[in-house]
């Protein structure tokens, strides 16, 4: 009877990491350093989100031209003599998230000091907006709906990922409609709720609603000015964008993303120089910032394009 082989033992292979992905768990001291505003307005049509909002994007951009992503038709170009501001418009007419990091990736390499999106709902229920996406995946999953959000999930968290990383100051604004619920059989209203994802307006710095009277009720806020303050017909430069610049600068200094952006490009980057310059990235949370790729010309964000180069070097060495 012939004997089986003894067993051989092989030595287990460690897990793949990646050194990027991989970092150190590194406490820093808290600052202020880097932050931008980033300001969230809901409101029904005819409140005035369009005006008020164009208001704050002037003074977020201290007479510097700025940029708005349109998607209600022009309605914003309409104020421009108005209003006497200056800015450069987008005119959007499908919504898929993804297109509006793209959007906001030319809007950063114009180096534009503001940004604003109107309104961020389309790209919740507009065509090709977040939930078209969900609508469309669930067909991969035999129909199920509830497995749609495999797909749509990311796209919309990566979406509000890039707007949040903007290098510069950002405003929204959204529609919003009475919600309802039903108790004991009767309905009952529960007040107003924006046109896109549960809880959207808690990722912004400040976050208002305005009324068809055109009063302005912040529910969150990072400034303490704004907590509880309810302001009549508001001057967004005045009374929003200023005592917010003002208490963001209160200790606190602007970062520029063209020089991280300039050191990822640099001919002379090293593997080291790359990943450390992820690292103060990271550090900054800054990875997520939108970006044209300078040499495929399509859209990334800052910590992919690092990582991508600084795998590429390295490869490159072995």
């Amino acid at each position: 009877m012939s004997q089986l082989p003894p067993p051989v033992r092989t030595a287990r292979q460690a897990p793949q990491t990646n050194e990027y992905d991989d970092g150190p768990f590194t406490f820093r001291p808290a600052t202020k350093d880097g932050f931008n505003a980033t300001v969230a307005i809901q409101g029904p049509s005819g409140s005035g989100k369009t005006w008020t909002g164009l208001s704050i994007a002037s003074g977020l951009a201290e007479g510097r031209r700025f940029a708005v992503i349109d998607t209600e038709r022009g309605a914003a170009a309409l104020y421009v003599n108005d209003l006497d501001v200056t800015f450069d418009t987008l005119p959007m007419h499908r919504y898929d998230p993804r297109d509006l990091q793209k959007a906001l990736a030319a809007a950063a390499q114009a180096s534009y000091p503001v940004v604003m999106v109107d309104s961020l709902s389309h790209f919740w229920k507009g065509t090709d907006g977040t939930l078209d996406q969900v609508e469309k995946a669930k067909s991969k999953y035999g129909g199920n709906k509830f497995a749609g959000w495999k797909d749509g999930t990311p796209i919309q968290n990566e979406m509000i990922e890039a707007l949040m990383a903007y290098p510069g100051h950002v405003v929204v604004t959204m529609r919003s409609y009475v919600h309802w619920v039903l108790e004991n059989g009767a309905p009952v209203n529960k007040g107003m709720r924006a046109e896109q994802r549960k809880g959207i307006e808690f990722e912004f710095g400040v976050a208002a609603e305005m009324d068809d009277a055109n009063r302005l009720r912040f529910i969150k806020s990072r400034c303490p000015s704004f907590r509880g303050l309810l302001l009549n017909q508001p001057n967004g430069a005045r009374d929003i964008a200023k005592p917010y610049l003002d208490w963001l600068r209160d200790g606190g200094k602007e970062f520029d993303a063209t020089v991280w952006i300039e050191a990822a490009s640099a001919p002379e980057a090293t593997p080291d120089s790359l990943l450390n310059l992820y690292r103060e990235v990271e550090a900054a949370s800054a990875l997520a910032t939108p970006l044209m790729h300078p040499e495929t010309g399509q859209p990334t964000s800052l910590g992919d394009f690092i990582k991508e180069r600084g795998t590429a070097l390295k490869n490159a060495q072995q």
